[in-house]
């Protein structure tokens, strides 16, 4: 390959010492001055944590420059309203505490311009961050949203898109599924061939492969993001916190990206394993979160208090969510059925409906970075991001309210009378 057709930056770290004397001498020439590591390759230890992604971002390194040119005008399409964000685990990026997510819905039961409707309406209320999956109906979700997205032309800069790879598209060939060095970067390529877009913000495992061994997953998606510029960070998704914590030892060690968030399932019914078992990951490693399934699957907006109505998840998706709705005719079921009409009462206090409270409360631990909603109307938009007024209402008093109603809080694990 010739010289020639490097970037600026690659010609630079390829280039013999008298080369980069030369531009020395005619950046001085030309009263520019550049920041002394363009032109250092070392790095520091502290460069390499959990905390801090070992790469330096291209645009930070010309911050420094006194060179005056015109400022070019800058298009803003975003107004963030109301929204409220959050820095997603130990990393610089922000993220509305309400996200978008595709799951169940885009490809699948909605297609073509409600999508780009939808996405509209969330832009409209000041939600930045978007979430999609490889296997979500089996890659059309991904396709519907990138054709909503380049629609909709969005500065680039001012939304966060995320994807997850593991499962595949249903394609049931070797190697088209997992977290083999060759699927994270060739499922993620393909994700972002759906998207229209040459990279995303953060890509997921979407679940954990115990057939790949952890150091080639941390090496995959090191190298998609440090060498193949595919995506800025990652994340987990519905794996432990030991599997976790030895990734991100694993990235220390060997000079690797550590994951930043996980994307586990969080709400009111489902408590344990973000409450107890993540808790150290968040002490620990300051780690993100985006959850799904804030409302139960629907189970706690008080629509299933009497039976299933027609056009509801429950009723689109039978097969799928068989057992679920099996299972609220056990006693155990009908005993949360009878807990959201004692919500439902709460919310109605504080001015809203249980949908809401239950959104607010999801989005009230700290932990939370944010969480994400599903929606086949436009409505259920307009609906859901009500929950972020109340969301200050959520007083001490109300949450032990809301505790009273749940008794479900999780136990912290036993220390046994030792420190932690």
């Amino acid at each position: 390959m010739s010289s020639l057709s490097l970037s600026p930056l690659k010609h630079l770290a390829t280039a013999s010492p008298l080369y980069i004397k030369s531009c020395r001498s005619s950046i001085t020439a030309s009263r520019t001055t550049l920041p002394a590591s363009l032109f250092s390759t070392q790095a520091t230890a502290s460069q390499f944590t959990a905390a801090h992604l070992p790469y330096t971002p291209r645009h930070r390194l010309f911050s420094t420059t006194t060179v005056n040119m015109a400022q070019p005008t800058v298009r803003s399409a975003y107004d963030p309203k109301d929204m409220k964000f959050r820095y997603l685990g130990p990393t610089g990026l922000q993220v509305s505490v309400f996200s978008l997510g595709g799951w169940l819905t885009y490809g699948g039961t909605q297609k073509g311009s409600i999508v780009k409707d939808i996405l509209q309406t969330a832009w409209d209320h000041g939600i930045q961050t978007f979430d999609t999956a490889e296997i979500y109906a089996n890659g059309a979700c991904e396709v519907e949203m990138g054709q909503a997205l380049k629609e909709l032309d969005w500065p680039r800069d001012e939304y966060v898109l995320i994807t997850k790879v593991f499962f595949g598209t249903g394609r049931k060939e070797p190697n088209t599924r997992g977290l083999s060095r060759k699927h994270v970067i060739e499922g993620l390529k393909s994700s972002l061939q759906r998207l229209q877009t040459p990279y995303v913000d953060v890509v997921f495992a979407h679940r954990p492969d115990v057939g790949t061994p952890l150091l080639e997953i941390v090496e995959g998606f090191t190298q998609a993001i440090r060498n193949l510029n595919l995506a800025y960070y990652w994340g987990t998704s519905e794996w432990s916190a030991q599997q976790i914590a030895e990734a991100t030892r694993l990235a220390e060690k060997h000079n690797l990206i550590a994951p930043i968030a996980e994307q586990p399932q969080y709400n009111a019914f489902h408590r344990e394993r973000f409450e107890v078992e993540f808790k150290p990951l968040f002490e620990q490693f300051n780690y993100g979160t985006t959850i799904w399934s804030p409302l139960a699957s629907g189970l706690l907006t008080g629509k299933y208090n009497d039976g299933i109505p027609e056009g509801s998840r429950f009723a689109t998706n039978k097969e799928f969510f068989q057992n679920t709705v099996n299972s609220l005719q056990t006693d155990e079921g009908k005993a949360k059925i009878e807990k959201v009409k004692k919500l439902t009462k709460i919310a109605e206090k504080l001015g809203g409906n249980t949908s809401q409270l239950a959104l607010a409360w999801a989005a009230s631990n700290p932990n939370v970075s944010t969480v994400i909603l599903g929606a086949t109307k436009i409505e259920q938009i307009n609906d859901n991001i009500k929950a972020l007024a109340l969301l200050d209402k959520l007083t001490p008093e109300v949450k032990e309210e809301i505790e009273a109603v749940l008794d479900n809080k999780p136990k912290p694990t036993p220390t046994f009378n030792r420190e932690r």
